[in-house]
C-alpha cells in the first residue's frame, strides 16, 4: 500500500522550504502528489524534482514580511533601488542567497517574500541580534507571549512608570548572558528595548553594555504578532550564524546571490556610527572585506555590496574606486542623517558595487 508524507516532512527530507514543496506540487512536478483538504500529501517514495530554476520575480506570498527590529543603516528606503540590481530572471541560475551582514534584514525579508531561493544563509557579528533571529525562528510562541506581557504592562504607564520599567529592563538585558534557558527572555528584552529606546538605536559602550536612553513614543508596538509569526515561518529554511562574514565562504558558490551591507566607511567625523558592536570597522577592515569579495567572486557567485560614497563630502576621495576597480560601481540616492544628532536629514549618494 502506497504511503504518504506531508509537505513539511518532504521539505525536511529534501532540505527545501515547505513553501517550495507546495509550489512544486501545484506545478505538478512531484509525481503522485495530491491535495487533501487544504494540505498537500506526497508519496513517501517520491524523489526531489531537479530544480535548476532562476530566481523569480512574481510574489510567492500575499503577506509582506517586515524587519522585526529597527537597525542602523537599514535598507528599507532603498529596496526599490536595490531590486534593480538583483540579477535579472534568466541572467544566471541562482538557487541560494547569502547575507553575511544581515542587520535588520530589510532586503532579506523582501527576498523571502518575492523570490524562490532553495537555501539561504544569514549572519551577523552581533550576538544579541542573532539570538533574536533564532528565537523568532524556533520559539516564536514563547516570544510572542513575553512581548505581549511587556506591551500590556508598559503602554498604559505614565512617564515615570515607563522610565522605571525601561531602565529595569535595560539593566536586566545587560546582566543576562545568552544561554538555552534564557534565550527567549534575552530576545524579548532586546526587541522591547529596540521598540522603546531613543530612535530605535542599538548602541553599546566600551564594556559592551547597551546604553541607549528611553525614547518618547506614545503607543509603541512592542509585539507585532502577525509579522513575527510570518517571519518565523519564512526563516525555517534559513541558516542563521553568529560570527564573522568570512564564515559564509563555505556556503557561497556559483549559484549564490550574495548581498553585503557592512558598517559604512564614515564620510565625516560625526557620521561614523558603528557602535552597534564593540569592534571598529575601519579602513583596514574595509580592505579585508574587499579581499574576501575577491575570493568569493572567483567562485562565480553574483555579488552586490553597499557602502557610503565619500565623494559626498570629498570629490577627491577615491578609496572605493581604487579598492573595487575591477567591479561595477553604481551610485544610488538615500536619505540619511546629516549630523551627529540625527535630527537633520538629507539626500546623499551611496555606493552599490556589483561584479
Amino acid at each position: 500500500m502506497l504511503s504518504y508524507i506531508s509537505a513539511k516532512e518532504a521539505a525536511k527530507k529534501w532540505n527545501i522550504s515547505q513553501r517550495r514543496v507546495a509550489i512544486l506540487c501545484a506545478e505538478e512536478r512531484i509525481n503522485g502528489a495530491m491535495m487533501v483538504g487544504n494540505m498537500w500529501i506526497i508519496p513517501s517514495t517520491a524523489e526531489k524534482p531537479i530544480d535548476k530554476r532562476t530566481i523569480r520575480y512574481e510574489k510567492q506570498k500575499v503577506v509582506e514580511l517586515k524587519p522585526f527590529v529597527k537597525w542602523v543603516g537599514g535598507k528599507g528606503q532603498l529596496i526599490e533601488q536595490l531590486e534593480k540590481y538583483i540579477p535579472a530572471d534568466g541572467e544566471k541560475v541562482l538557487t541560494k542567497y547569502a547575507e553575511p551582514f544581515v542587520g535588520g534584514g530589510a532586503l532579506l525579508f523582501n527576498i523571502l517574500s518575492k523570490y524562490n531561493f532553495e537555501s539561504l544563509y544569514i549572519s551577523d557579528i552581533n550576538e544579541e541580534l542573532i539570538n533574536a533571529y533564532n528565537v523568532v525562528k524556533n520559539k516564536v510562541d514563547e516570544l510572542v507571549n513575553k512581548l505581549t506581557e511587556m506591551q500590556l504592562a508598559f503602554v498604559p504607564m505614565d512617564e515615570n512608570g515607563r522610565k522605571y520599567y525601561y531602565y529595569t529592563a535595560r539593566d536586566r538585558f545587560n546582566s543576562l548572558r545568552i544561554t538555552e534557558e534564557n534565550a527567549v527572555e534575552k530576545a524579548s528584552l532586546f526587541i522591547f528595548l529596540n521598540k522603546t529606546c531613543f530612535n530605535g538605536l542599538y548602541r553599546v559602550n566600551k564594556k559592551g553594555q547597551f546604553n541607549v536612553p528611553m525614547g518618547a513614543y506614545k503607543t509603541p508596538t512592542i509585539c507585532d504578532e502577525n509579522n513575527l509569526r510570518n517571519v518565523s515561518e519564512a526563516l525555517q529554511n534559513v541558516t542563521i550564524v553568529c560570527g564573522d562574514y568570512t564564515l559564509s565562504k563555505d556556503f557561497i558558490d556559483k549559484e549564490t546571490f550574495v548581498y553585503l551591507d557592512p558598517p559604512y566607511r564614515p564620510i565625516s567625523e560625526t557620521a561614523g556610527f558603528t557602535a552597534y558592536n564593540a569592534d571598529c570597522f575601519d579602513d583596514k577592515e574595509q580592505i579585508r572585506l574587499a579581499r574576501f569579495i575577491d575570493e568569493i567572486n572567483l567562485s562565480g557567485a553574483k555579488i552586490m555590496l553597499s557602502n557610503s560614497d565619500p565623494q559626498n563630502v570629498n570629490p577627491e576621495d577615491t578609496f572605493f574606486e581604487e579598492l573595487y576597480k575591477s567591479y561595477t560601481i553604481n551610485k544610488v540616492e538615500a536619505t540619511r542623517a546629516i549630523n551627529s544628532k540625527g535630527d537633520s536629514r538629507g539626500k546623499i549618494k551611496e555606493l552599490l558595487i556589483c561584479n
